[in-house]
């Protein structure tokens, strides 16, 4: 099953994967230059996934090449979320040899990155599919690869949490240790935020979560609670006379997960598709055209 999502415009992405390409080329490729010593000669490269996974990423490598001066005609043999088997040949390159050979490590490091990522998000998503929680992603992320990484927990079917910390409000612990309470902490923000910006508020016990339910909260985190007391505090929550949003996280491991949806929380939030996955291996194989 491939899944489409939209990459942010070129013009905010090209910047990002031309420094990462400068931090590989440094002052020229000291091998595929001098190797090739200004020829013109051009090639194909087939990238072929090595292990089974989902595939991410592969319009980033083909802007990759493209930056470097390969053709138009470089495609995808398969869609962003497409589950590959062993063997399964992805992507098809053309351009100049000295090109392919300078775009291979790049292009190859962060798509396997991110089909890792695609990779496990999908394990996850699968395990609570037939119910209605839906994951999330959080901010822990590599820094510089954020967006990056998010697009791929969307490629693996999860939903995206706040991009950065000027998407919505979330008043951590040590915001209500700073305010001297949640209550205190929601009505400073409330007034000073546009209007259809959240507050969401993590809590850890039954009382703080009656504390953000008068408070005002639009969310509240249910924050490394135990199940039964998770369930209670659900039970609460969907007693309010208004709409609020549920999100469990916090130790939100694959064995736990569905244990965790099955309280009937709205979303379960977890950084473990991103932090605990790990790379798809992909070759690439290079021909003379």
């Amino acid at each position: 099953m491939s899944r489409t999502v939209a990459l942010p415009p070129w013009i905010s992405i090209d910047p990002l994967l031309k420094d990462w390409l400068k931090e590989d080329i440094g002052r020229g490729d000291a091998t595929a230059q001098t190797l090739l010593n200004g020829t013109d000669a051009r090639g194909t490269a087939i990238w072929t996934a090595k292990a089974e996974g989902i595939v991410a990423g592969l319009p980033l490598a083909r802007r990759i090449f493209k930056l470097l001066g390969c053709s138009d005609r470089s495609s995808q043999l398969v869609d962003d979320g497409t589950a590959c088997a062993p063997q399964t040949a992805i992507a098809r390159f053309e351009g100049p040899l000295d090109a392919l050979l300078m775009g291979e490590r790049t292009a190859l490091n962060l798509v396997m990155r991110l089909s890792g990522i695609a990779s496990t998000t999908r394990q996850y998503v699968e395990t609570i599919a037939d119910l209605p929680t839906q994951l999330t992603d959080t901010r822990k992320t590599t820094p510089g690869l954020r967006v990056f990484e998010k697009y791929a927990t969307r490629i693996g079917g999860a939903t995206n949490h706040r991009m950065g910390l000027d998407d919505a409000v979330m008043v951590k612990d040590n915001h209500i240790a700073a305010a001297g309470g949640i209550q205190a902490a929601i009505s400073r923000i409330r007034p000073q935020i546009p209007y259809p910006m959240t507050i969401e508020v993590e809590t850890e016990t039954l009382d703080q979560v009656r504390e953000a339910l008068e408070g005002g909260a639009d969310i509240i985190m249910l924050d490394n609670m135990p199940l039964e007391q998770m369930r209670e505090a659900v039970v609460l929550i969907r007693g309010c006379d208004r709409p609020v949003k549920i999100e469990a996280s916090g130790n939100i491991t694959l064995d736990r997960l569905r244990s965790v949806a099955e309280t009937g929380v709205d979303y379960i939030s977890t950084s473990a598709p991103i932090t605990r996955s790990h790379w798809l291996d992909i070759s690439m194989k290079l021909s003379l055209a």
